[in-house]
């Protein structure tokens, strides 16, 4: 039996919103409490202690890039009625972002390497050992901006294919271009100026934040307009 493409949409919504739940977990309520910005010490000190806590957050990552597949496609075909070359493009944007957030997060799992209790550790000095782990991690959050580079670019075409589209809501269609500018922006300054980024960083992830939970709650609950998207796909294969 076939699977419509609203129950599709609401799939990919579905799992949308646990990866945005997985997002908040693993960076917010791990991360964000472990790392000691500036204190290699401090930071490895909470990873030691909660090591199995700080695994667990790499692997809600794993789940979040895992889930990006199924996501990506069913939205590819969702928007591919509407021009199928730019879904196609968004497509592969969006590859290339889970790709490199998937690659990344080999330099997470590197930062527990130094401090691990080896016999041939116990030959380096702790606060070096501490340092490359600080260091890894610090590394991680640089290919974490570069990945989503390639979101904020996915974000702008899918945002133009889902104002353009008659089946789903223009004003998304706004938030999520604004959104795409926004991890632009974002992730540009991390690498020309980090001291900008942190400063701008809230409010240039906020609207990031309200885009992306609108969308993966629009399609969960309310899917697309199945007749206006058959017409659509229609006029595609004409």
């Amino acid at each position: 039996m076939t699977t419509s493409i609203n129950a599709k949409a609401r799939i990919a919504g579905i799992l949308y919103l646990i990866i945005i739940i997985a997002g908040i977990f693993s960076m917010l309520l791990i991360r964000e409490r472990m790392v000691v910005a500036g204190d290699p010490e401090a930071t490895a000190a909470n990873i030691i202690q909660h090591n199995l806590t700080w695994r667990i957050g790499i692997a809600a990552d794993m789940l979040m890039q895992l889930l990006d597949i199924p996501v990506m496609w069913i939205i590819f075909l969702v928007l591919r009625p509407v021009n199928k070359d730019l879904a196609l493009l968004g497509l592969l944007f969006n590859l290339i972002q889970t790709a490199v957030l998937a690659a990344n997060k080999i330099i997470l799992v590197g930062s527990l390497l130094p401090l691990e209790n080896l016999p041939y550790l116990r030959a380096v000095d702790p606060s070096i050992l501490h340092t490359q782990a600080y260091l890894a991690i610090k590394l991680h959050e640089i290919g974490f901006g570069v990945g989503l580079l390639f979101f904020g670019l996915t974000l702008l075409v899918n945002g133009y294919l889902v104002y353009r589209s008659r089946f789903l809501p223009k004003a998304i269609g706004i938030m999520l271009q604004v959104a795409g500018a926004c991890y632009l922006v974002c992730n540009l300054l991390l690498l020309l100026s980090p001291t900008l980024n942190h400063a701008l960083f809230p409010y240039l992830m906020l609207p990031c934040f309200i885009a992306e939970l609108s969308y993966a709650l629009w399609l969960t609950f309310k899917g697309v307009e199945e007749g206006k998207w058959k017409e659509a796909d229609v006029h595609l294969r004409a």
